[in-house]
């Protein structure tokens, strides 16, 4: 097509469109007549719905969680090192000591050292217990 049909396409279609919403006026003009109070009941109602909603919201809305903060108190105090702690959340996550390995980029020796510590700075054996462990002091989620 080229642009003079596009022209008179676009015409067309606004004609129909002005028609379209003239004729439905027309019906809501003559639905308001016969009905003004239903129209009106129906309006007040869609008022009180908007506000029952925004009241709602605003008044029985639930607080906002405190951020997760790892527990540094404890963190300290058992002494885990940065690097033990994002050991640990990698350990939580389930990933396996190579994985871990490549995340950090680090060698796996390393992630075992990391591991030997946290184990014995939280009572540990096992990975699991570890896990447990860290979750029940508050260190990681």
């Amino acid at each position: 097509m080229n642009s003079g049909m596009w022209k008179r396409v676009a015409v067309y279609g606004a004609a129909l469109a002005t028609g379209a919403l003239a004729l439905q006026w027309l019906d809501y003009d003559r639905l308001a007549w016969s009905r003004p109070g239903e129209i009106y009941a129906g309006l007040i109602a869609a008022a009180f719905l908007a506000l029952g909603i925004y009241l709602g919201r605003r008044v029985f809305s639930a607080p906002r969680p405190a951020p997760f903060d790892g527990n540094p108190k404890v963190v300290a105090s058992l002494g885990i090192s940065p690097r033990e702690l994002v050991v640990l959340e990698e350990l939580a996550a389930g990933r396996s000591n190579k994985e871990i390995a490549r995340r950090l980029e680090v060698s796996p020796n390393t992630v075992k050292t990391h591991l030997a510590r946290l184990y014995e700075k939280l009572g540990a054996v096992r990975r699991t217990d570890a896990v447990n462990r860290a979750r029940e002091l508050g260190i990681i989620a």
